[in-house]
């Protein structure tokens, strides 16, 4: 049987607040240019207070991805944990106007929607000052066979562990997709969060998760590895799909005997790289779910994070895949 949905995200729901603003602001608030910064609720309101016009709109390395993959044309699903708010509700429109299947709706929770201040110098670099407020509320009740159902792909994310009932919904996540047949894809969000969680996802990938997206970093932490040479060498003990990310030196898929290199395509000006391996996981995911090999999916992934790093934002527009040539 086809599965209708084809890739179901479950993630920290974030609103992003993007706004433009001059290095006295970034002054004023005690935020260095391009650093991220967590901060409480108050600090989050006084910089919302503070902001000057802003676009808001539904973000998170996940939600990003579902986005992404909706607007190349795929059927996606999400879940993840916003409060009935103002910001909860824009993420859950935003998501919806994508034609992304919201499968929880907003409701009341002990802290405000996540959402993240995207301040953004004139010269596209980005300063984020986040507030994780409900996102972080996400738990194992949310996760059902109800809400999950049978996408061909469930796509979990690294920081998902960070929450306090995550490794539990995870492993429920896992659960339900081995009863129905789906594939389970880890995104390792970022070193730090590998470092904090490895044996936890170690023994994901051991024990349930078909596909890891992820930069040579998070990899290499996961592995325990100080090379890219040693991962590849021990890359032979694991049967799952390994899909990696190299910057400048482009992708390296690998799966069983097969390993796919491809090379990165080249840009004239990178304009703002927040988002590029979010867009690759869309493009990649989007090609193998729609039955494309290895090759093509690494240069739909490729095509995608190269347009992402050429504008400001991290979002694939609808319509991309209309002028994707091989």
């Amino acid at each position: 049987m086809t599965k209708s949905i084809k890739l179901l995200g479950i993630s920290n729901a974030i609103v992003d607040v993007l706004s433009h603003v001059d290095e006295e602001f970034l002054a004023k608030i005690g935020a260095p240019p391009g650093s991220m910064t967590l901060i409480d609720e108050d600090r989050a309101h006084e910089i919302y207070d503070l902001m000057g016009p802003a676009t808001e709109m539904s973000g998170g390395s996940v939600a990003n991805t579902v986005a992404g993959f909706a607007n190349l044309g795929g059927a996606a699903a999400y879940i993840g944990r916003v409060n009935n708010d103002q910001l909860g509700e824009i993420f859950v429109h935003d998501m919806n106007s994508l034609g992304v299947d919201v499968r929880l709706l907003p409701t009341p929770a002990k802290s405000p929607t996540a959402r993240c201040h995207v301040l953004i110098s004139s010269d596209g670099q980005r300063t984020m000052q986040t507030y994780l407020g409900a996102c972080t509320e996400l738990s194992v009740s949310d996760v059902t066979n109800e809400t999950v159902r049978e996408p061909t792909v469930i796509l979990l994310e690294g920081y998902v562990w960070d929450i306090a009932e995550g490794p539990a919904l995870a492993e429920k996540a896992i659960e339900i997709a081995e009863s129905n047949g789906s594939k389970v894809a880890l995104s390792l969000s970022d070193s730090f969060c590998v470092e904090r969680h490895r044996d936890s996802f170690h023994d994901a990938v051991k024990n349930g998760v078909d596909i890891v997206v992820a930069d040579e970093d998070e990899v290499n932490a996961l592995l325990q590895t100080d090379n890219f040479d040693d991962t590849m060498k021990a890359l032979d003990d694991y049967d799952n799909l390994f899909a990696i990310t190299r910057s400048e030196k482009g992708s390296v898929i690998v799966h069983g005997d097969e390993t796919v290199v491809q090379s990165a395509s080249p840009v004239e000006k990178i304009v703002d790289t927040t988002g590029a391996g979010d867009a690759y996981t869309a493009g990649f995911l989007y090609g193998w779910t729609h039955g494309k090999s290895l090759k093509e999916s690494a240069e739909l992934g490729t095509f995608c994070a190269t347009r992402v790093i050429q504008q400001v934002g991290g979002r694939i527009e609808r319509g991309l895949l209309d002028s994707f040539q091989k």
